[in-house]
């Protein structure tokens, strides 16, 4: 099975230049490829895996990843995807956001020596002579064939429209893809689906100035089956940084995959064997939860480390056992533990935790006698909470029987 068979079998190809051609060389040469990504924020998020997936099964066939940092990209803004312009950022922010994100890239990939390049690609853009640029690559461009492209066209038709400094941003993933293929005969570029017309404008401005073939791969942009966009919860992303993201938060957004994605998150969040995917996605009923918690566990090994996956299953597992009848939706929320120090109550807590949507609401549920902390019922509606209340780091707040939040003590 070449590299490309094991992407088309796992669900990370949408769109390439030529699936026949790209296979045979996947298959004949040690390829190398590249991937583009922003560094508008200090972290990656769960949308980022699927290009960092493909990196890496690609890497382990033998091919050499080049990752791309859009220090000089990120200074404009990319428009695809996005209905409304980003704000501007500075050289600093950029440069710091950049660092970090290379210390979770190489969770995954190996992208120091001969396996693989991280690259920055403010090293090339930001020294670019304007004029010069204009003439060498801007004349290979046609603006009625850019307007074309989904990411201009829809940001045209709203009432901000799009800016001149992002109209710039294909001319320079183009010449990207250039100076990779010049300075690293790199090949092949990657990226999400809503990249392909920026993939295929540096595949033809190759052509048009080296006379050199180059290929493109996009990847489906994912979302769940409830239509909810991949790594996205009403709080907010779902990120790489222990610090933004914590490890117990990340095991948890995998156990409550729906059912219906449990196979298909397999396939592209770990390195299982396909053989052993089938067997999983095949259990049924509550024997589903078997296969939930080898994808949370396998996710969270690769993103945080395997001490740090066992610690988060540990957690889960004492806090919720076998409750496959719990509804465990939006299961965080943080407390400064110096507010123990002040008289914390359980009201405040039920509030602030989103379990009631107002704390008249949380002592009529106490009142009825429908709230638990720890699994204890809460019979005063002045209780209060204390430092001999955590357990773990934690508290575990229940409403009723099926609703609980895990309050991490900071």
């Amino acid at each position: 099975m070449s590299a490309f068979d094991v992407l088309e079998v796992r669900g990370f190809v949408r769109q390439s230049s030529g699936a026949d051609e790209l296979s045979k060389l996947l298959s004949e040469c040690k390829l190398a490829f590249y991937a583009g990504f922003d560094a508008t924020a200090d972290s990656l998020h769960i949308g980022s895996l699927i290009p960092i997936m493909a990196m890496a099964h690609l890497q382990k066939a033998g091919h050499i990843p080049i990752a791309l940092i859009g220090g000089g990209t990120t200074l404009i803004g990319d428009p695809s995807g996005k209905t409304e312009a980003r704000n501007l950022m500075s050289r600093e922010e950029v440069n710091v956001n950049g660092a970090l994100i290379l210390e979770q890239l190489n969770r995954y990939l190996e992208l120091e020596g001969e396996k693989g390049l991280f690259v920055n690609n403010a090293n090339w853009l930001c020294p670019l002579n304007y004029i010069k640029f204009l003439r060498d690559i801007g004349q290979h461009f046609k603006v009625n064939e850019m307007l074309r492209s989904e990411a201009y066209r829809a940001r045209m038709e709203r009432e901000d429209g799009l800016s001149f400094i992002e109209f710039n941003y294909m001319l320079l993933q183009a010449y990207d893809y250039l100076v990779l293929f010049d300075e690293h005969e790199c090949l092949l570029q990657i990226g999400g689906d809503d990249q392909w017309g920026n993939i295929l404008a540096g595949r033809d401005l190759i052509r048009r100035m080296r006379k050199s073939e180059v290929h493109a791969l996009t990847f489906p942009l994912i979302t769940t089956a409830r239509g909810n966009k991949m790594g996205k919860t009403e709080k907010g992303a779902i990120w790489l940084d222990l610090c933004k993201t914590s490890a117990y938060e990340f095991y948890q957004y995998w156990i409550n995959t729906d059912d219906r994605d449990v196979g298909r998150f397999l396939l592209l969040f770990t390195f299982l064997d396909v053989e052993e995917i089938w067997e999983l996605r095949n259990l049924k009923g509550s024997d589903l939860r078997q296969a939930k918690e080898v994808l949370a566990f396998e996710a969270t090994k690769l993103a945080h480390g395997e001490e740090e996956a066992k610690r988060a299953q540990e957690q889960s597992q004492s806090i919720f056992g076998r409750r496959e009848d719990a509804i465990i939706d939006e299961l965080t929320a943080h407390i400064d533990g110096q507010r123990f120090n002040q008289g914390l109550t359980v009201v405040d807590v039920l509030f602030e935790a989103g379990l009631v949507k107002s704390k008249g609401e949380a002592r009529r549920l106490i009142q009825q006698r429908g709230a638990y902390v720890n699994d204890q019922k809460v019979e005063d509606i002045g209780a209060t909470l204390t430092h001999e209340d955590v357990k773990g780091g934690r508290i575990l707040l229940r409403r009723g029987k099926k609703q609980y939040r895990s309050i991490v003590v900071t």
